[in-house]
């Protein structure tokens, strides 16, 4: 079986894993919030990890590097959106430490990836 360089990519196989944890934490989210935060978490955990997808399958450096940069946008989102269900105490303080590790983690990895795109 083929292995795209995507797969390849640390920071794609983080943020694969972020998003399992994001699915698995919003199941427990009241019922109230499924096209609310629930949605909103897990699309923008989902495209971390298909703008890297996406971004790999273009040929410019400059067109890598703006889906990294959508990808560390949408990490940005993540961030917020768990501050919020924090807040309202959809997120226990365990889960939401574990999420803001996994997202500042994922964040310094973009950075990175980013600056070696735009340098190219």
């Amino acid at each position: 079986m083929k292995v795209f360089s995507f797969e390849k990519l640390k920071v794609w196989q983080k943020a694969r894993e972020l998003s399992v944890k994001v699915y698995k934490t919003t199941k427990a989210f009241p019922e109230e919030e499924r096209f609310g935060l629930i949605s909103q978490m897990r699309r923008c955990v989902i495209s971390i990890s298909s703008n890297l997808a996406e971004g790999t399958g273009r040929h410019s450096a400059m067109d890598k590097a703006r889906f990294t940069e959508m990808a560390f946008g949408s990490a940005l989102e993540l961030l917020n959106q768990s501050i919020l269900s924090h807040d309202m105490t959809f997120l226990s303080d365990e889960d939401y430490d574990d999420l803001r590790k996994s997202i500042t983690e994922i964040t310094a990895m973009l950075d990175g990836l980013y600056k070696s795109q735009i340098n190219q």
